[in-house]
């Protein structure tokens, strides 16, 4: 047993030095908020924020697109016509769909 204390330097036989390696050691591995957790949340933060630029420019658009369809009537029903394929009365509509290459 001498002998490996020996080998062990006289800084890290010092009992507060060992004490702090272990809490590190503790801390940077064991721990509820590990080294790794750590990493994987800063990962999945800088997605998020990816992801949050993304909605916001989509929903700026969208309220652009709501603003010209509540201002212009002609808009409003060429929109209608073409997206949910309403018509009028005296009109038949022909919805065109191409066919499946397999």
């Amino acid at each position: 047993m001498k002998k490996l204390l020996d080998r062990i330097p006289a800084r890290l036989r010092n009992r507060y030095t060992a004490t702090a390696l272990g809490l590190l050691c503790w801390i940077a591995f064991f721990d509820q908020n590990d080294a790794w957790t750590t990493f994987k949340n800063r990962r999945e933060l800088a997605r998020m924020q990816e992801q949050k630029e993304f909605y916001v420019t989509e929903i700026a658009r969208t309220k652009e697109h709501l603003h010209e369809l509540g201002s212009d009537k002609a808009l409003l029903e060429k929109f209608a016509r073409e997206r949910y394929l309403m018509k009028r009365d005296n009109e038949d509509i022909f919805v065109l769909v191409p066919e499946k290459k397999d």
